[in-house]
């Protein structure tokens, strides 16, 4: 059944992934806003849903720690390993607004994060709260005033739809996403323990990415028909919204406290997403100015197998 498993969870995953980027597609056109807005807004809100499902359910059951893991986990997958399948496949011409808007946005999350949960441990209600707010700015900024920030190589080729078919998709592709990201880890995962693979080793690489998967189908997708500005925006926006709405939302709920069997990610685990998220701004900038190529994305996996090696080992 494993097998069967996974067979449907990549088929929902490819429908799920093509009906989100109609959707994105369709009310970016609909309400004149550029692509990579709805990638970091609609989009990622959508991809993101399982970090915030599966995290504020950790929450109430007491696990804090595991929303956090789930939180830093993703954020480094998200980069290191899906945004750099992505651009192996195709490479992302970016202009000025990636790094003057997008990037520091990530990387402003990321380094709140790091001061609220690395001296105490705990991100507080009212921590979760100050983060939960500073997404709310972000957003009206980014309706507001964000300009297309990666070159559109087919824009005759969009398709504008009705209002209801937005919604539609929107639905439809955000629940296959889920659905398919979910039997997809639950057939690996038996499959991985049926042949004798560890916990440890599951735990790292198949529950860890598992999570990620929404994105890599969304962003996969999107890259393979041309929609890049959505596909780059997906993953900055996932990173942004896994750490404003997904761990302030459940900080709110309850403080997230790191417990000292996983004190690992506020000793290591938090210092490599930081770094890989810093990296990718150099990346955009070398060997070839304002694009993300292979070489780049060669890099980024390397960077992952070695995160991975070192929390096995």
């Amino acid at each position: 059944m494993s097998i069967v498993y996974i067979i449907i969870g990549l088929i929902l995953l490819v429908f799920g992934g093509n009906w989100l980027l109609k959707a994105a597609v369709g009310l970016s056109l609909k309400l004149n806003i550029p692509k990579i807005v709805i990638g970091m807004t609609v989009v990622s809100f959508a991809t993101s849903a399982p970090e915030l499902i599966v995290s504020v359910k950790s929450a109430l059951d007491g696990a804090t720690g595991l929303a956090l893991g789930n939180v830093i986990g993703s954020n480094i997958a998200n980069l290191a390993l899906v945004l750099a399948i992505t651009i192996i496949l195709s490479p992302i011409d970016v202009q000025k607004s990636f790094y003057k808007t997008d990037w520091p946005v990530m990387m402003i999350a990321s380094i709140m994060l790091y001061f609220f949960i690395v001296d105490d441990k705990t991100i507080q209600t009212y921590e979760g709260m100050i983060l939960f707010v500073t997404l709310i700015a972000f957003l009206i900024y980014l309706l507001r005033f964000q300009k297309q920030a990666v070159v559109d190589e087919m824009p005759e080729d969009d398709e504008e739809l009705p209002l209801y078919k937005i919604v539609l998709f929107l639905a439809i592709g955000g629940l296959g996403l889920w659905g398919g990201s979910e039997l997809l880890i639950n057939g690996s995962v038996t499959l991985a323990k049926s042949l004798g693979v560890s916990d440890a080793v599951i735990g790292v690489t198949v529950v860890s990415v598992g999570t990620s998967i929404p994105e890599l189908a969304a962003s996969v997708i999107a890259v393979l028909k041309k929609e890049k500005a959505i596909s780059l925006g997906n993953l900055i926006g996932s990173n942004v919204f896994n750490i404003l709405a997904v761990l302030g939302i459940t900080a709110m709920i309850t403080p997230i406290e790191v417990k000292a069997d996983a004190l690992s990610l506020i000793q290591k685990d938090i210092y490599w997403m930081l770094a890989i998220s810093f990296a990718v701004l150099p990346l955009v900038f070398i060997p070839k100015g304002l694009r993300l190529g292979w070489r780049d994305g060669v890099l980024l996996l390397i960077a992952y197998a070695v995160f991975v090696y070192f929390t096995i080992s």
